[in-house]
């Protein structure tokens, strides 16, 4: 007589917190997650600063000043981002978003169209080469680069003045207000010369990346280089384009100190022209005599809150345009 089968019950096990795979990339983590934590989590509270008249006490530590020595202020620290002349506010917030919306344009059609083109290169050699001198510039410092600038454009000596001698026509005085008109278009080229590099890179690998047999294919049907790169390249390049812009927006509200002040040497006849949110803040504090650390703070929480905010912004257009390529 057959016995009924008995039903498969699952019989319960301890789940191990770890296994030792587990514990192998959780210390190889380890490194970064204690980076992370001492330089960009427990300095979070520094945001304090912003709200409160912070005062040095003498043999205190920061904690100390900051809790018992310095007293709320609410938001009269962001007031200084607001109370100088009316020109000068509307030239920083005009400047800081401007720039940025043409650097993200720019630092994205720029790099792709460059990666796309080394990529069709038949001489792998050659393509090193590109590579390593349009990355090049990438490792330059803003203070090298300033001293570069300043030697095309400097009023006697420069290169670029030397150049119109010859050829007839007066100098230009670069660094006065007679060539305010020029900057935009000169710090364009210097964030675009100095940045392109490194996206570059980060396209060129999403290219290598692509599985060849699509080309193959592409080739056999009778595709030409246009067309597998309307057809092939540039949509499997689109997550990465849309990831690398969404981050891009997010720092909207920052500008690259060393490009707007190394390379105008903070001249004051171009002020208008270069005045970003950083550079106005730096000047600010510079010249008070009393040091006033919740100035910086609001400004470096307001940029950081406005570029959440943008980022976020971005993130959701994306999202209802494009599901399955948006950030988060």
């Amino acid at each position: 007589m057959n016995q009924a089968a008995k039903p498969n019950i699952p019989v319960k096990r301890k789940k191990r917190w770890a296994t030792l795979d587990d514990l192998q990339l959780l210390l190889l983590s380890l490194p970064t997650t204690i980076w992370y934590l001492l330089f960009s989590y427990i300095p979070m509270f520094g945001i304090l600063i912003a709200f409160k008249k912070y005062k040095v006490r003498p043999g205190k530590g920061f904690l100390w000043s900051l809790i018992h020595n310095s007293p709320w202020c609410g938001l009269d620290n962001f007031k200084f981002l607001f109370s100088s002349n009316t020109k000068t506010t509307i030239a920083m917030f005009r400047n800081t978003i401007c720039y940025n919306i043409v650097f993200i344009t720019l630092g994205i059609v720029i790099p792709v169209t460059l990666a796309v083109l080394i990529s069709h290169l038949y001489s792998k050699k050659l393509a090193k080469v590109c590579q390593t001198a349009i990355f090049l510039p990438h490792f330059l410092s803003w203070v090298v680069v300033g001293y570069f600038v300043y030697a095309f454009l400097a009023t006697k000596e420069g290169l670029i003045n030397n150049i119109l001698i010859n050829l007839g026509f007066s100098p230009m005085k670069w660094y006065q207000k007679d060539a305010i008109n020029y900057w935009p278009f000169i710090l364009t080229f210097l964030n675009v010369w100095k940045g392109v590099g490194y996206n570059m890179i980060v396209y060129m690998a999403s290219i290598q990346g692509i599985d060849g047999s699509l080309y193959e294919a592409a080739v056999i049907d009778g595709a030409s280089k246009h067309q597998q790169t309307k057809y092939i390249t540039l949509p499997l390049l689109k997550p990465v384009i849309i990831i690398m812009f969404i981050m891009a927006v997010g720092r909207i509200f920052n500008s690259d100190f060393g490009l707007f002040y190394k390379t105008t040497r903070n001249s004051t006849s171009l002020y208008s022209a270069y005045v970003t949110l950083d550079v106005y803040v730096y000047n600010s504090l510079f010249n008070s005599t009393i040091p006033t650390y919740g100035y910086a703070s609001a400004a470096g929480f307001l940029q950081s809150a406005l570029g959440c905010l943008t980022l976020v912004t971005a993130n959701a257009i994306v999202r209802k345009v494009d599901n399955e390529n948006a950030f988060f």
